[in-house]
């Protein structure tokens, strides 16, 4: 299970989406993400799958390799569809006892769920074609303006690249010592859900320990180097954007427009 989280990982391919500039790929996620929950129309979401697929495809990621992480995320898909199947006012289409099943609770149930997962699918292609580098680069230059109300700009891009970076790392090494655990005897499945949080005991504790000394490592190897912040610093690659940059802020605001077009007709 552990290794099917993709978020945090980059996936290496000379494809348009891997060349662009990582502020428009910022951009372009968070337009996408709030066309997803702004937008509530069937004509919406498709055009969301066709734009969606159209970029994975452009990416050249695997999409065996970018679906694998929702695997991760199929107890919160299930809940929150069951959360709302029940609990949303409607008319009653099944009743189970005093459980009862509304129109209004399938259709927000199925938004509920196409809205997780190409919330997840969106977000992991930016990771997955930006590296870490790169998108610490381009979030430090799209927030430049607010460093004019003294935020640390640096220092929050920073710690988002280093969290986003260890991601992948701490679920290897959580992989190791799951292993570790279940060759010394540990059981991670059977019992019910209170035995099973009190499994995790021997897992969690060495990971605590390993994360926080892996922490330690990167702050001493940070002031040994001299890092006192990004004042004063200069990029050795400057981030200039291309003919292509501008070309993909004109999609995205042509995805934009049409989502919002039919969205307005669908409720005509």
């Amino acid at each position: 299970m552990l290794r099917e989280i993709t978020l945090g990982q980059y996936y290496p391919a000379d494809s348009v989406i891997h060349k662009l500039d990582p502020r428009v790929k910022l951009a372009g996620t968070m337009i996408y993400l709030i066309t997803l929950f702004a937008f509530r129309s069937v004509a919406s979401y498709v055009v969301a799958t066709v734009f969606l697929g159209a970029l994975i495809y452009i990416s050249k990621v695997p999409p065996k390799f970018m679906f694998r992480g929702l695997k991760s995320i199929i107890m919160l898909l299930l809940f929150t569809a069951v959360f709302n199947l029940f609990l949303i006012p409607g008319n009653v289409v099944f009743q189970i006892w005093k459980l009862k099943i509304t129109d209004k609770g399938i259709e927000t149930a199925a938004f509920m769920a196409v809205r997780l997962v190409y919330l997840i699918v969106g977000s992991s292609l930016m990771t997955l074609t930006t590296t870490p580098n790169d998108l610490t680069d381009g979030l430090e230059k799209a927030l430049s303006p607010l460093k004019v109300i003294h935020v640390p700009v640096h220092e929050i891009s920073m710690m988002m690249s280093i969290a986003l970076r260890f991601i992948p790392i701490l679920m290897e090494e959580t992989d190791k010592i799951m292993r570790a655990q279940i060759a010394r005897g540990a059981d991670f499945e059977s019992g019910n859900l209170i035995q099973k949080a009190k499994n995790m005991i021997p897992l969690l504790v060495p990971l605590f320990i390993s994360a926080f000394r892996r922490a330690d490592d990167l702050a001493m190897a940070m002031e040994a180097r001299g890092y006192h912040g990004g004042e004063g610093r200069t990029k050795m690659k400057p981030l200039i954007y291309k003919k292509r940059d501008k070309i993909a802020y004109l999609i995205l605001a042509g995805y934009f427009a049409v989502m919002f077009l039919t969205n307005q007709i669908s409720f005509l």
